[in-house]
């Protein structure tokens, strides 16, 4: 029981980031059935990188340029691969109509111009909510936080939402073994390191980040009933925007 929980948590690490585990734990598509639970955890660790980037680098440079080394950093760890689904959602449902067309676009290797646009408009607005965080050690809290709650809005659609595609992707294999109490624990490792902001700055936060998790749902289903890889991708980009737009607000902040 413990070795394989602790190998689906190493099969989450490699499925979302390019960072190594233990040879043969968590390996293989079997490995990827009920990892879904630990990508918040996941989500700390790739925001703990960007943190450990960050702050060291405000000392030897302007706080701008250390924030986009922190974005920077944490795009190489994960190997853009959120990234990457947002550019193809964007280009599904900006050039798509059908939900036939939406899924090809989305599996075209190709990044159009609806894409394009997206991505720089998600990476400009990250970057200008975080550069707004002067305070270090809000800053490294804000990141490590951000990253953990938009990771568990994936998990909320794949727990919520069925596979859209008839194929047996790793996206459809990782909704394997959900249960109501994993859910639970997931949503756990995915709010609880924003206990390190203020109370409202929290509340708010994880208001918008869950909030836009639950609209994008609801959109995926109505246009594809369901959900894709390239929509769990864009979903963890757009709530992490969210998150940093509630925790920023002049409002609650």
């Amino acid at each position: 029981m413990i070795a394989r929980e602790i190998g689906s948590f190493f099969a989450a690490l490699r499925f979302l980031t390019r960072l190594p585990g233990p040879r043969g734990l968590g390996a293989g598509a079997d490995g990827l059935e009920g990892s879904a639970l630990y990508f918040p955890l996941v989500g700390v660790l790739v925001g703990a990188i960007g943190a450990a980037v960050a702050l060291p680098a405000a000392t030897f440079w302007p706080h701008n340029v250390a924030i986009l080394l922190s974005m920077g950093a944490t795009i190489v760890v994960t190997g853009a691969f959120h990234e990457d689904g947002l550019a193809d959602a964007a280009d599904g449902f900006g050039g798509g109509w059908t939900r036939e067309d939406i899924l090809r676009i989305m599996k075209d290797s190709r990044v159009g111009p609806f894409g394009v646009v997206g991505l720089v408009l998600v990476l400009l607005t990250k970057f200008a909510l975080l550069d707004s965080v002067a305070s270090p050690g809000r800053l490294a809290a804000l990141m490590i936080s951000g990253h953990a709650a938009s990771r568990l809005a994936p998990v909320i659609l794949i727990y919520t939402l069925d596979y859209a595609r008839d194929d047996a992707g790793k996206a459809k294999a990782v909704a394997n073994r959900r249960t109501s109490g994993r859910l639970a624990l997931a949503g756990l490792f995915g709010c609880a390191p924003s206990l390190a902001l203020r109370p409202g700055t929290a509340l708010a936060a994880l208001a918008f980040c869950l909030g836009f998790a639950a609209l994008a749902g609801r959109f995926f289903n109505r246009r594809l009933g369901g959900y894709t890889g390239d929509c769990l991708g864009a979903t963890q980009q757009i709530t992490e925007v969210a998150f940093y737009l509630g925790a920023t607000c002049g409002a609650f902040s």
